[in-house]
């Protein structure tokens, strides 16, 4: 029979600590939910083409936002400053104000990525509605406001997800945007 020694029990246990700790340390510790705010739908005009790495999309009239807990209409100024990186993937970075229907203002900047498909490529080229499933496009959006009634909105991370996407005269985004709880 095999005795263990103090030193053998020492080794054996650093073993188990050096084999277990890479499945401990990956191990999922937190869980993110989300709760439906709001889909934005912004009409947009032919891009500015400052080279071939950055385009600016100017905001046009006929903007909106509609939800559960806040509808309005987006004002001018807004807009896009979208860069494109050589592997064709686009950064966000949008700036806008939201006049809820009761008059308050809201501030709403955010960042995200995007990635067209090569059907969604295609589609977008042509001046034709692309829709979520067709391409990878992901917003976070935050807010500001100096509205009491909207002071939670200051105070959470939102997270936007492209529903449809057209380019060319009557071009346009739409996001279902949503709160990280």
């Amino acid at each position: 029979m095999v005795q263990i020694t103090p030193i053998i029990r020492s080794i054996l246990s650093t073993l188990t600590l050096v084999i277990l700790a890479p499945c401990t340390a990956a191990a999922q510790s937190t869980s993110i939910s989300t709760e439906y705010l709001m889909t934005m739908r912004a009409p947009l005009e032919a891009p500015q083409y400052i080279d071939d790495s950055l385009l600016i999309y100017d905001l046009r009239d006929g903007g909106w936002v509609k939800g559960p807990a806040i509808k309005g209409v987006l004002r001018s100024p807004g807009a896009d400053w979208l860069q494109v990186f050589t592997d064709g993937t686009v950064k966000l970075d949008v700036r806008l104000t939201i006049e809820a229907d009761d008059g308050t203002l809201i501030y709403m900047t955010y960042n995200g990525v995007a990635r067209h498909s090569d059907i969604s490529l295609e589609k977008y080229e042509a001046g034709e509605e692309i829709g979520a499933k067709e391409m990878y496009f992901v917003t976070a959006p935050t807010m500001r406001t100096s509205s009491k009634k909207y002071a939670w909105l200051n105070q959470v991370q939102l997270l936007g997800k492209m529903t449809k996407l057209q380019s060319g005269a009557d071009g346009f985004v739409e996001y279902d945007i949503f709160v990280v709880r």
